[in-house]
Formats: C-alpha cells, structure tokens, sequence
C-alpha cells in the first residue's frame, strides 16, 4: 500500500465516505470528510487538515465525529503503516474549528489542523 492509500483508508475509517480534496465528485453525498496529503521527509512535519461536512440544522453528527478523530489520533499521534514506511499523524493546534458555509446556511463544517512526519522508501516524492 502506497503512502497516499494508507492514508486514505485511515481517514476512511470513521465511516463517513472520505475524499482527497482535489478528486471530490460533484454528486458526492453528506456527510463526508475531504483531506489533503503532502509529503516530506521524516523529521519534517507538513501540514495537514481534514474538514468534516454534514447537512443538519445541528452539530451533533460533526462533533460526535470530531471526537472520534481526535481520540483515534491520540495524544501521541497515529502510526499509519504502508508498504515502506510510516506516516506519524498528529494532532495541531486549535484541532478542530466550526465553519460556516457561504452558500448554505445548513452545512456544518468543521475543519481540522494537523501535522504528519514521513519515514521510508521515496520521501522526497511530493504527493
């Protein structure tokens, strides 16, 4: 598994359909989370962000998925194994940040900051 599909099946993993911010489906469903992945080399961290979308009048269902982010990446991080190496998640400061959405007055968002670090085979590649 490449860097950039062990990571998207990390983000995968919270049962919410999840996209690459670049590749979203003009008719894909809410709720889903969009991401990006940039890599570097270990020892350099690079940002991160997720950004979680719901249609509701209530942010219960981005919340409840909030806190499942956050516990999944822990205080220490989140190793995520593939084929060469290992992608350390980490949590950034503010983590999470609700957003409203110019276009419509009933799209919860809520976008994440974070930090990832890069070990293995072909880690200058850009992503």
């Amino acid at each position: 598994m490449t860097k950039e599909q062990a990571y998207h099946a990390f983000v995968s993993g919270f049962t919410w359909k999840a996209y690459d911010e670049n590749t979203v489906p003009d008719d894909a469903e809410l709720p889903r989370i969009t991401y990006n992945l940039s890599v570097a080399e270990f020892g350099y961290p690079v940002a991160m962000s997720l950004s979680l979308w719901d249609r509701s009048t209530s942010w219960t269902a981005v919340t409840n998925k909030a806190d499942e982010i956050y516990n999944a990446i822990g205080l220490g991080g989140k190793i995520i194994k593939f084929d060469d190496g290992y992608i350390w998640v980490k949590r950034g400061q503010p983590f999470s940040q609700r957003m409203a959405d110019e276009n419509d007055s009933v799209v919860m968002w809520s976008y994440f900051d974070g930090r990832q670090e890069h070990t293995g085979k072909n880690d200058e590649k850009a992503a």
